[in-house]
Formats: C-alpha cells, structure tokens, sequence
C-alpha cells in the first residue's frame, strides 16, 4: 500500500477524526484560561456507607450531586463546543453585532475552579443529609487537577438514618387545637417512615390550607412548631406539633364573611372610590358600587362565590378571582379582605375590578406554506363588543380573506382563493333552560355562530359554504374540557364548475363528491384531556376524542334508505346521516431539561349509512402534510395501497378515506438559544370501508398493516416566544402504493441523487409543533 493511501485511509478514519475533535476542542478550550486559573469540568459525590443499601446509595448520590454549584461547561459526547465557539468568537469589541451574538447566545463562557467553594459545597452536603435524618454526617472535599483541568470530588459517611416513631398533635380544647387535631387523619408524617425536614415543612403547609378552608383567615404556617425529640429510642424521633404561644389571637379564629362589595370601574390611576348614593346597588348579598352602569348586578352573582355568613375559605376565595379574570372583560382584578366594624369575627370583602376597553378592532395576518407546494397568505379584521347586553357577552363580527398559489408542482396555476365572514356571540354562561353554573373556576361560556365562505379553485369550481351552531363549552378543571354543540349545521353549494373539471369526474367518479351539494346537520362533541401543563412530570399526557353525529334522528324518523334509492331531501338536498369517532392521544417523555421524546396516535373511523352511502368529501379523514405524515405531501396519500395514476388531470386530485390510522415519534432537543432541532418518524394511512372500483386496493382489508406508510425525516424549530417557526425535511421509508414486496425503499435512500432528492426529500414549513 502506497503511503499516500495509508495517510488517506487514517485521514477518513472515524477515530482520526474523533480523536482529531478532541485535540482541538481540548486545546483550544484552555489555552485561553487566565494566568494560574483551571478550567472546573464537574464534581462526583462518593457515599461511603456500608447500612444503606446500594440502590438507595445511588439515589442519594445523584440527588446530593444535583445540589453542587456552580455547574460545569455543557458537554456533548465529551467535547465543550460551546466554550469552544465562545473562545473563537473572542472578546467583541461592542455589545451587538454577529461576534457578540455568537460569543454569548450561542457560546457558553469556561467555569473556573477559582469560582468553586468546596467547603461551602461541603457544608450544604452535609446540612442536606441531615434534614434527611442522617444526623452527624461527615463529609470531606478534594480536587484533582490534570492538563488544566480539575474536578472536585466529595465523599460522604451518614450515620444510620432516623425514621417516626411517633406524632402528636395539639391537644388543647381551642377551637384552632381542635380544628388542626381534625386534619390528623390525612398527615403526611407517618410512623416508620424517615425523618425529612422537608416532609415537615410540607405538613404545616398542608395544616395551613386545611384551615384557610375552615374560616381561618389569618393563619399561617409559622405558627405551628414541630417539636423533635430523638434522645428517646433507637434511631428514632418523636415529633410533637403545637401551637406557638406568640401566636396572635386574630390567627387563632374562624371568620365569616360579612359585606360583600363590588367596584367594577376601579381605575388605578384615579380616585375611582368616590361615588353617589345613587350609584350603590343593592343585590342579594352583595353591594355594588358601578357608576357608569355598566353591568347588570347578576353577573357578580354568578362570579363571586361568598355569601353573607359564609365562613371564609380559600376554595372560594381563588375560584371567584378566577372567575373575574376568566369573564374576559377586566384588565386587573384585586381582592381585599378587612375584619368587619359591624360584627365580630366576621371578615368585609372588597372587589376592585379594572375594565378592558369595550370594543376594539384586531387585525391578522397569515403567512403559510404546506408540502403540496402551495404557499399563501390570509386576512382578517375582528371587530369586537365585550359587553353587548351588560352581561360580559362577546360579539365579534370577522371579515377574512386568503388565497394558496402553488410555485412548484403538479397544479399548475389551480390557485385557491377564499372569501367570507363570521358572526359569533358568547354567553360567559349556560343558556339552557336547566340552571346550572358548575364550581369551576373556569367560567362556562355558550356560543352561537354564523359563517358564510367562498372558496374558489381556479380552472375548476368555486364552493359556496354556509355554517351555523349553538353549543357550550366547559372546563371541569385545568385539565378537562368539554365542547357541546347541540346546533351544528353547514350547506355547501358549488358554483361555476369548469369543463375541465367535468372531465375529471367522467374519468373519476371519486371527483364529484367534491362538488356534490351537501346538508349535514347534527350534534358533535369534542373532550379534551392534558397534563402538558405540569413541567415537573417525566411523562405527560394529551387526549382528545371527538364525536360527530349527523341526521341520525330525521334519518330514522323518516326511514330513509339510500341503498335502497329511498332518499329523504331538505329543500331539495340530500342530507348527510353518519356517525363518525375520532381519537387523538400523546405522550410526552421528558428526557432531560431540554430534551423529550413526544408520540402520538390518531384513531379515526367514519360510518354513513340511511341517507347517505358515503362520508361527505369535508367530513372524511386526510394524510400526510405538515401536522401529518410529514414524508408524502398534503392529501395525497392512500386510500390504502391506491395511487392516481390514470386520470389525466393537471393537478393532484384530494385522496380521503372513511377510516385513519397514524403514528408519529419525534425527539426533540434544544440545540443553543432559540433554536431547537428534531429527528422524527411518522407513519399511517387512511382507508375506505367499503370497495371504490374507481380506487382498487383502497377498502379496508384483515391485511391493512400492509398499507401502512412510513416516513422520517430531520427539523429545526424556532422558538421566537410569541410563535414557533418549524422547518421539517422528510423522506419516504415505505411507499404504500408500491407492488408487494417492494414497499420498504430503504435501500434506495440517496442523498447524492438529484433525481432521488426531487422525488423524495419534502420541505414542510410551518408554524408550531406537529403535535
């Protein structure tokens, strides 16, 4: 072998190239220390015990090594990157520009030894096992530094570890003694578990919401002591929980709730207090002080929570602040409790509320691409009244505008226009003739809509699509949500339908339900599922199920058959009779910080029957695109193994089904500042239940598996606070479509080809997450 061979070979070698990173993201990371200094790259906690079991060793390993400061510069596989990258950008010589964006956004500055106290890493080592009941541990701290590199290193020796032997509480005969005794029952202090500060501290918190339920108003947590004696056993405490004697006689009362008083146009900036005799309005249990009239008094009534008499208690007291807030008509909401001058014990309730402007004007603007090449923008004014009827309704009035050119691709010029307008009125409220309110803290709202839109497909249709509902919707808490509409009704009529289009529909007859004339009316319903909210969980959890049910009472009332050509029509259109489900479930593994892993499935099943032999073209199931399986473009994927080959239409025909199934697998990871990447999988397709000859190898069949499409590609996210911008490039891993056999293309992926990239590779751009 000639030596230039040999020295191409070693250069390639992915260990020479590994090895050859290492050289210069080490070299380069310390040479620019200061005089004298080292470069901090991490800390371990050793603990030597021979009592504690192993496993619980390691976990207090791990957790005492989490309370270290300061932290070391990031690593990835080894390497410091982003200390390199601060290094190279090097001292910027003002505070803006490329050098100093890159040295601090993107690089991270050296962690040096000279900032690390080890007697003081020590210390909270040491304090941090004991209040876990290891009392007298030793710890001991050293360093070992190399190359100018150090790493600290601590070692801990915990005495055997305390555990409960028993708990008291306040034995006195006082109305607080006996109401702390009550909440016994449910201690977080058991006996034979460890001793824990923590857990201790977390028990006269927990005391303390107990009694804000029960009318003491002026309690808190400081005035319990837990008293710990551990001169009594064998490593073990007795923890005796008593009242402080400082403890002021006001804390030691339960108060009810006296004067209830509302102002609902306090102004910060101005004396707003000042008022008329004839401004006060007396209601039920509430005084309201609204000099410009502004609301009727019931609205208060259904926010506040209180009345007169009631004991004080914190459930009540955040669910009628929550309910100011969720009526979406104030600004500020502030609440002030004051022991009453009338009555003893009793507590006055003041509500100062600050008003939102009533009407206002917003505008949107849209830009949007998907993966069938269309790229196009979308307009709307919103014109809104927040309090039509002086009852916190909201009317909005919406104008919107848009249209989709496509700049690449098969539709040449059939660009999609859209005109319309929107009415909707919202009720913070149930209008029913039932009375109930619930006891969320989020306000129940009704909602009436009307919208009318034209859409034009140019060269081919227009479709002209009216919409009306009436419906509720609901939170039971922050994590459920319930949307009823009773109402659900929409027409679609098409309108200038081109010759070329006709054409199409004789060589598919798939084509025509696009235009057909459509009557679908019926109840739906949607619940909704989430603990997203809950940053701290390592696993969270998204549902959503939807229920959409049309013309099934006229359906059966009438008898309708359309198998049977017995077909029932309002003002001379077919209406829709169907029942369709849909199920969206996710799951969401936090990995790291800043990393997870998020999954979803999508189950979605569609049944006509009666009047109708088929899904209405709007209401059947769609893949592929941006939020979808993200490898084919938009609409264009299945029904089953099928593929539009024959017609000989310019553009790509819209593919749906009457049944869906999706997977979707993405990691996710902060890469620096803003920006975040992403390595996904999506796979699924979409099916007919029963056979089109139009689309052969489309029906549902036991060997659906078969059909499956499989997709994976790599994208980056930019989280500019306000919106996520999402750039997503995918490639086929399985094409459905393709014979028996020959389905998996793995084996074809070619990122050199030219031809492979333009019939493979999809750019999806979009804004927010895929799910």
């Amino acid at each position: 072998m000639s030596k230039r061979h040999s020295n191409m070979k070693a250069r390639y070698n992915p260990y020479f190239i590994l090895l050859s990173l290492f050289f210069i993201f080490g070299c380069s990371n310390t040479k620019y220390l200061p005089e004298g200094d080292l470069l901090y790259t991490g800390a371990s906690v050793t603990v030597e015990d021979s009592i504690i079991k192993k496993k619980e060793r390691k976990a207090l390993e791990k957790e005492l090594e989490g309370l270290l400061r300061p932290l070391p510069t990031k690593q990835i596989l080894g390497l410091r990157p982003k200390l390199w990258i601060y290094n190279l950008a090097g001292e910027p010589k003002k505070e803006k520009g490329f050098r100093h964006w890159l040295r601090t956004k993107v690089g991270e500055e050296p962690v040096l030894f000279s900032k690390v106290d080890l007697d003081y890493n020590a210390s909270i080592l040491r304090n941090f096992t004991e209040n876990r009941g290891y009392f007298k541990t030793r710890v001991s701290a050293d360093s070992t530094a190399k190359n100018k590199r150090v790493t600290a290193e601590y070692t801990v020796w915990p005495k055997r570890q305390y555990k409960i032997k028993s708990v008291k509480f306040p034995e006195d005969s006082t109305d607080l003694g006996k109401a702390i005794d009550r909440t016994s029952r449910r201690s977080l202090l058991k006996v034979g578990r460890p001793y824990d500060l923590d857990v201790i501290k977390a028990e006269r918190e927990r005391i303390d919401a107990r009694l804000k339920e029960k009318g003491f108003y002026y309690f808190n947590p400081d005035y319990i002591l837990a008293q710990v004696d551990s001169t009594k056993g064998d490593y073990e405490v007795n923890i005796k929980l008593k009242i402080k004697e400082e403890t002021p006689e006001k804390a030691t009362i339960a108060y009810k709730i006296d004067k209830i008083v509302v102002y609902p146009n306090f102004i910060l900036s101005k004396d707003s207090l000042k008022f008329k005799q004839e401004d006060v309005v007396q209601y039920k249990d509430f005084t309201i002080i609204d000099t410009a009239d502004t609301f009727k008094p019931r609205v208060f009534d259904r926010a506040i929570y209180f009345k007169k008499g009631d004991f004080y208690n914190r459930k009540d007291h955040n669910l009628t602040l929550n309910r100011f807030v969720n009526l979406g008509t104030f600004s500020f909401v502030k609440n002030e409790f004051r022991t009453s001058d009338s009555l003893k014990n009793t507590l006055d309730s003041y509500y100062y509320l600050t008003l939102l402007p009533k009407k206002f004007i917003r505008v949107e603007v849209l830009g949007k691409t998907n993966s069938a090449s269309y790229t196009g923008t979308e307009v709307s004014v919103n014109w809104n009244n927040r309090n039509l009827f002086r009852g916190a309704e909201l009317l909005t009035v919406s104008l919107f505008g848009g249209a989709d050119f496509q700049l690449s691709g098969q539709n040449n010029g059939k660009n999609i226009y859209k005109l319309g307008a929107e009415t909707s009125l919202t009720w913070p409220r149930f209008v029913s003739p039932f009375n109930w309110e619930g006891s969320s803290e989020f306000v129940p709202r009704t909602r009436a809509t009307l919208r009318y839109e034209y859409q034009n497909r140019t060269q081919l249709y227009a479709l002209n699509s009216f919409k009306t509902s009436f419906g509720y919707l609901w939170k039971e808490n922050i994590r459920k949500e319930h949307q009823l509409n009773v109402i659900d009704v929409t027409y679609v009529s098409p309108n200038h339908v081109t010759a070329e289009y006709q054409q199409d529909i004789d060589e598919d007859e798939s084509l025509g339900k696009v235009i057909e004339k459509q009557l679908i009316f019926g109840p739906t319903y949607s619940f909704t599922y989430t603990n997203t909210m809950q940053k701290r969980k390592k696993n969270t959890f998204y549902f959503n199920g939807e229920l959409d049910l049309a013309g099934n009472i006229t359906g059966l009332v009438s008898g309708a058959n359309a198998k049977k050509g017995d077909t029932i029509k309002i003002f001379d259109v077919p209406f829709s009779q169907f029942v369709k489900i849909k199920a969206d479930l996710r799951h969401y593994l936090k990995l790291s910080k800043d990393s997870e892993l998020a999954s979803r499935i999508i189950v979605g099943a569609g049944f006509a029957y009666g009047n109708s032999t088929a899904l209405p073209t709007s209401k059947q199931f769609v893949v592929g695109g941006t939020n979808s399986i993200r490898a084919f473009r938009a609409r264009t994927l299945g029904p089953g193994s099928y593929l539009n080959t024959e017609t000989s239409n310019s553009y790509l025909p819209d593919q749906s089904g009457d049944l869906k199934l999706e997977f979707n697998t993405e990691y996710r990871a902060k890469l620096f500042s803003i920006v975040r990447g992403a390595l996904f999988v999506d796979a699924g397709n979409i099916w007919l239940l029963n056979a089109d000859p139009n689309k052969p190898g489309g029906e549902i069949s036991k060997d659906f598996m078969n059909d499956i499409a499989v997709g994976a590609g790599a994208g980056l996210r930019f989280d500019l606070s306000f919106l996520v911008l999402r750039t997503d490039l995918a490639f086929p891993l399985r094409k459905p479509y393709l014979p028996e056999g020959e389905r998996w293309v793995v084996d074809d992926i070619n990122f050199g080809s030219g031809p492979w990239r333009k019939e493979n590779l999809i750019l999806n751009i979009a804004i927010g997450y895929p799910f």
